[in-house]
């Protein structure tokens, strides 16, 4: 063959492997829709275990709203955040998608790190970590510091 170029061989292809092999750290971090995600074993994605749950009383512990008392609208468990209410506002300029409609500035709440919230006592003002304990036969969630059961 005349004028043809010749490549060394290629390498086998590794980037599969780490989609299938479970993480590294217990930290997720948040991807990007169009990023693959980390795979478990049944090929779903990795979720993270979280200490709080929707409409659950948390106060924010860090960050730009710290010491706001809230609740949880919804949790994100592929990248370990929460959405709380009137938490994280932020101003969002909105393209007009049809023809003769006209932009729009919406303020929205955006989800925050669960690590930067804590469960909320409202009885005795206080925050909490939360604990698990067997009571009736079933177990329930309670704030450690009050003892207060919480409701799931």
């Amino acid at each position: 063959m005349r004028g043809a170029l010749s490549f060394p061989p290629r390498a086998p292809r590794t980037s599969n492997q780490s989609l299938t092999q479970p993480p590294s750290s217990s930290r997720i971090q948040q991807k990007k829709k169009w990023e693959k995600q980390e795979l478990n074993s049944n090929g779903n994605p990795v979720r993270a275990k979280l200490h709080v749950k929707t409409n659950d009383k948390v106060v924010v512990i860090a960050g730009a709203d710290k010491g706001k008392v809230t609740e949880v609208v919804e949790v994100f468990t592929k990248s370990g955040e929460v959405l709380c209410k009137d938490v994280n506002v932020k101003t969002k300029h909105v393209k007009p998608k049809g023809e003769g409609e006209t932009g729009q500035i919406i303020q929205r709440e955006f989800p925050i790190a669960s690590s930067n919230v804590m469960h909320w006592s409202e009885a005795q003002k206080v925050r909490s970590r939360v604990g698990h304990k067997m009571e009736g036969g079933k177990k329930v969630r309670y704030l450690k510091k009050t003892g207060e059961v919480l409701a799931n």
